[in-house]
């Protein structure tokens, strides 16, 4: 355990006005980059493919990054409580602007080598780095500035601003492909990070922890990295491959090890890379159950939604960007509320469960849908599991904040946004792994009989049935009886999708179930008023 002690640290709740604004300026801008990449680079993904004759390799470009970002996470947070937070957060400021640039010019690129898929996944491998390091220090900056008892309003903004970004990001990606290229869903974020960098460079202060012992957990970033790297592979290829395939199997046994490895070196590490001793506190360990369970029915389930509205109601697939809106705005409403009222009251527990519960009846109301629900019912019941869940959103990392020592802020920080992330990551591969083996299941049985086994090539992959439709029409047109046939197996897909997605959504509402059941041992502990000894009052 380090030495360090509060008095030891230099803080920033000493910041002038002007380096309060210019700091959350830029980190407000930076938090932005971040969000709207995701959604506006999704929406531009088909031109994308179509254009650099990528199809085959197309989940490489959210692997890859994903894998990065991960793994950052925990080990620039880290480095940050050794070495301080300025230079680290810049540095994944201009790491993410700099691999936008080259995201940008994927294919046309003659010196790296590769062709243009392959640019740019390695790409996005890089841009995934700097993602990490944003997320991984973001919301520990806030928790350097603010004492948890003003912080919540600030971690509820916060969360505002990405949902909002999801909200606009994909109709924006759509307008920016459709009137400039695909190119500058990527090149968009040069100006805006380069305010955002010139912001945290001039007014966000330099302070180097004091009484720390300066040694890196080399053992301990690689063994975590032996585990991350092979179970992210295992659920990239478990939805093509299985979960007993060989590969995954292998993968996974390996990531199994590689975390016992990982587990005995940090007991052992002089500083270890993730201190195993912040979970004997019960806040921190239910915490990060918690925000596991919320990451993984909240990524894992939310992601079907619009699926559910294309495959099962027939809605245009152009509308697809704004499928999630009711969600979204649900999500950051309550979001911002809720850190208003924690801010207040000073109470989190009532409004952990709240939320939890909300998220559980909306997942439950998700779950009863069918063939027959009308829009309205679907939107209603978005609202409620966003209201839910945005309740929760600010929660896990003030409460973390509270109660960490101000020498392992930044991992205990990045323990929650860790433990979100492999719990998205664990949730998109099991509920797609579920979906696709109900759906097969359920459409195989009620294939019409002589229908000819090529004509369900296409049906195979439920996912992409909507955007090649105009073909399916086309080709079963050629043959005869073909439209009759063709619109037999649509409403085939359709009662195959609502059985695999009911399953999916079931499995969201029971993980929502046991997150309530977490949050009853939430513990309630007053919120300091203090940043680490000095009063902000």
């Amino acid at each position: 355990m380090s030495t360090v002690t509060a008095q030891d640290q230099p803080g920033l709740h000493n910041l002038t006005k002007r380096q309060l604004v210019g700091t959350l300026a830029g980190l407000l801008l930076t938090l932005l980059l971040a969000a709207l990449d995701q959604t506006i680079v999704g929406t531009a993904m088909p031109r994308i493919i179509s254009q650099l004759n990528g199809f085959d390799r197309y989940p490489w470009v959210t692997t890859a990054y994903l894998l990065t970002s991960t793994i950052a996470v925990p080990i620039f947070a880290k480095l940050s409580d050794i070495y301080g937070r300025k230079w680290f957060f810049l540095a994944g400021t201009v790491v993410f602007v700099v691999a936008s640039a080259f995201c940008g010019g994927a294919g046309q690129i003659p010196w790296v080598p590769g062709d243009g898929m392959m640019q740019l996944i390695v790409f996005r491998g890089i841009q995934g780095l700097g993602a990490g390091m944003i997320v991984g220090l973001l919301f520990t900056i806030i928790g350097d500035i603010f004492a948890p008892a003003e912080r919540a309003k600030f971690q509820g903004l916060f969360a505002a601003v990405w949902g909002l970004a999801s909200i606009f990001g994909p109709t924006l990606g759509g307008w920016i492909t459709d009137e400039f290229s695909w190119r500058w869903t990527f090149w968009v974020n040069l100006p805006v990070g380069a305010l955002a960098a010139g912001a945290i460079l001039i007014e966000f202060p330099y302070f180097r922890p004091q009484g720390i012992r300066r040694q890196i957990d080399w053992v301990g970033v690689l063994t975590l990295c032996g585990c991350l790297i092979p179970l992210l592979l295992a659920l990239t290829w478990v939805s093509q491959y299985g979960w007993l395939s060989q590969r995954v199997m292998s993968l996974l046994i390996l990531s199994g090890v590689m975390l016992v490895a990982f587990l005995l070196t940090e007991h052992r590490a002089a500083e270890p890379l993730l201190p195993l001793w912040l979970f004997r506190n019960p806040i921190i360990a239910v915490s990060s159950v918690a925000i596991f369970l919320l990451g993984m029915g909240m990524f894992g389930v939310i992601l079907y939604v619009p699926l559910f509205m294309q495959g099962v109601m027939g809605v245009s697939a152009t509308r697809s960007g704004s499928l999630l809106t009711p969600l979204l705005v649900g999500a950051v409403v309550s979001s911002i509320a809720a850190g208003n009222i924690i801010s207040k009251t000073g109470r989190y527990r009532i409004l952990a469960v709240a939320g939890s519960v909300l998220a559980t009846i909306g997942m439950f109301l998700l779950a009863a849908m069918d063939g027959d629900t009308t829009r309205w019912e679907v939107v209603r019941n978005m609202v409620i599991a966003g209201l839910g869940i945005g309740i929760m959103q600010p929660i896990y990392t003030l409460v973390v904040q509270n109660v960490a020592p101000q020498a392992q802020m930044g991992a205990a920080t990045a323990s929650t946004q860790f433990f979100r992330s492999i719990g998205a990551t664990v949730g998109v591969a099991v509920f797609g792994s579920v979906l696709l083996t109900m759906y097969h299941d359920r459409f195989q049985s009620d294939i019409p009989p002589g229908t000819p086994a090529g004509a369900l090539v296409a049906f195979k992959e439920p996912l992409l049935l909507v955007q090649i439709r105009p073909q399916l029409d086309a080709a079963f047109a050629k043959i005869p009886g073909g439209l009759a046939l063709l619109q037999k197996l649509l409403a085939n897909v359709r009662v195959a999708l609502v059985h695999g997605l009911h399953a999916i959504f079931l499995m969201g509402a029971i993980l929502m179930v046991v997150a309530v059941i977490a949050n009853m041992f939430l513990r309630e502990v007053p919120l300091r008023k203090k940043v680490h000894g000095v009063d902000t009052a």
